[in-house]
């Protein structure tokens, strides 16, 4: 395997066990999943270079986009559960459960 393979892989792998263990605060969750997405978008952006294909921007662009969306409505649900809770523990979004 690549070492070039083995970082993004590791770089995934360390963003799930950081969102599987560090689960107090909902930035921290956000920021785990950022690394996810960053992580698959640099690993779709060099996977055209290493096969030696046509380039395919538009995966990555799209991944990108979305990654934005995500980062947009996390920080959205941030600023409205510390304004109604008064913090970000993930702990409290646990009463909006049914």
């Amino acid at each position: 395997m690549p070492s070039l393979h083995l970082s993004f892989y590791s770089a995934f792998t360390l963003s799930c066990l950081g969102l599987a263990f560090h689960r107090a605060h909902l930035i921290s969750a956000l920021l785990c999943l950022e690394s996810m997405m960053l992580s698959m978008y640099i690993a779709l952006s060099s996977w055209p270079i290493e096969n030696q294909m046509p380039s395919f921007t538009l995966v990555p662009i799209l991944m990108l986009t979305f990654s934005a969306c995500e980062a947009a409505t996390g920080l959205a649900m941030l600023v409205a559960s510390t304004r109604t809770y008064g913090s970000d523990h993930l702990q409290n979004l646990n009463l909006l459960q049914c």
